[in-house]
């Protein structure tokens, strides 16, 4: 495409960043993005999705999905360029830059539909940083007849044209967790008479760290943090109650499990020699980020017509388009979008993306959609 329609691309984004909506609170968005693809004579599917949509080029099988997460984070925006967000939300994430590509996308293949061996699903989904959004798209057909998923998320990590892929496991099975233990109340001066949650918790706490370091294997990547701890109001008072809370990462089914499991023990038998009681919280979180293992290569070879593409080691954050994945065969990617050494990375308030890496981007999605609708036109064969 030529220059003047990067431009006119980029002139989007810098509209959607400037106006960023949490998640599930999308309807702006949603309205704005459903004018464009209208525009562009691409249809609209009937869903009972309350932000973001689903829209469609092309008919018949194979279907192919396309996928960008529409989005922001409840982030102030420290930049200070023109377009910089004022609202109290930022697209600190570069979902911006995602939802701007789809539509790039859109365009050039609604230019191309009667050549397409098929059809390609767009799918504007909302809600990816509280890992609900890809659940929503599911629950409400989104995957129905589709042979093939693709996303990616932007890396400010990689230069503009450039784009990292890789086989089995991209990002990393996140587990989310509050503990709240409790007991007895009591007064400072008479531990005896009561329980010590303070104590209970800091030791359940110190005992935790020894499940990555010593009984998962140290060449299987895993991370356990603990974020925050709440206990306690007085100088004087042993609470009856207090929690903590935090993630788990790890990049196998099995890692996940042993993780699980052995948190839940550690702080079970730890609350037990304080004579307290625990209950554990499990929030909604991604699983693993797990490219199919036919597909990806060949994804990456047929992208090295546009880009550098290079093989990158899996990430520890984690992404809700896995929920696709478990369903049908996914290829997922990161896209550089700075390359600056200094750069600011995801979910910082300075965070930005350069304009110029849209073209890769929307490659990307033509391109990949095109050669995978050829693939699969040869099974319906």
């Amino acid at each position: 495409m030529t220059r003047d329609f990067y431009e006119k691309l980029a002139k989007v984004r810098h509209q959607i960043h400037a106006h960023p909506e949490i998640s599930e609170k999308e309807f702006e968005t949603t309205a704005f993005l459903k004018d464009y693809i209208s525009k562009l004579d691409i249809r609209i599917l009937e869903t009972d999705l309350p932000t973001g949509f689903i829209a469609e080029i092309g008919q018949g099988k194979p279907v192919v999905a396309l996928r960008a997460d529409i989005d922001a984070l409840p982030i102030v925006e420290r930049n200070t360029f023109d377009y910089a967000s004022k609202n109290g939300a930022m697209h600190a994430c570069g979902h911006d830059f995602h939802q701007t590509s789809l539509l790039g996308a859109a365009e050039i293949l609604k230019a191309k539909e009667e050549q397409l061996k098929g059809t390609v699903r767009l799918i504007f989904q909302p809600a990816e940083e509280v890992s609900v959004g890809a659940y929503q798209v599911i629950e409400n057909g989104g995957l129905k007849d589709v042979s093939a998923i693709i996303g990616y998320h932007n890396y400010p990590h990689l230069k503009p044209g450039e784009i990292g892929l890789r086989s089995k496991a991209i990002m990393a099975a996140v587990d989310k967790f509050k503990v709240t233990v409790s007991g007895v109340s009591g007064h400072a001066a008479r531990p005896d008479f009561g329980t010590d949650t303070v104590l209970a918790i800091t030791t359940i706490v110190n005992n935790l760290q020894a499940i990555v370091s010593r009984t998962v294997s140290p060449f299987e990547p895993a991370v356990l943090s603990v974020t925050h701890i709440d206990v306690g109001s007085a100088w004087n008072v042993m609470p009856e109650s207090g929690y903590f809370e935090g993630t788990m990462r790890s990049f196998s089914a099995e890692t996940r499990q042993h993780l699980r499991e052995s948190f839940t023990k550690i702080i079970e038998n730890t609350a037990d020699q304080f004579a307290a009681q625990v209950s554990i919280e499990w929030g909604k979180t991604p699983t693993l980020t797990f490219n199919d293992e036919e597909l990806t290569p060949l994804i990456a070879k047929n992208s090295e017509r546009f880009a550098k593409v290079l093989e990158v080691e899996p990430l520890t954050i984690g992404e809700d388009f896995a929920a696709y994945q478990e369903k049908i065969p996914g290829v997922f990617a990161l896209i550089g979008s700075n390359g600056d050494e200094n750069a600011a990375g995801l979910h910082q308030d300075t965070f930005t993306v350069k304009d110029e890496a849209l073209k890769t981007a929307v490659q990307y999605f033509v391109e990949n959609a095109i050669y995978l609708l050829d693939y699969f036109a040869k099974d319906e064969d």
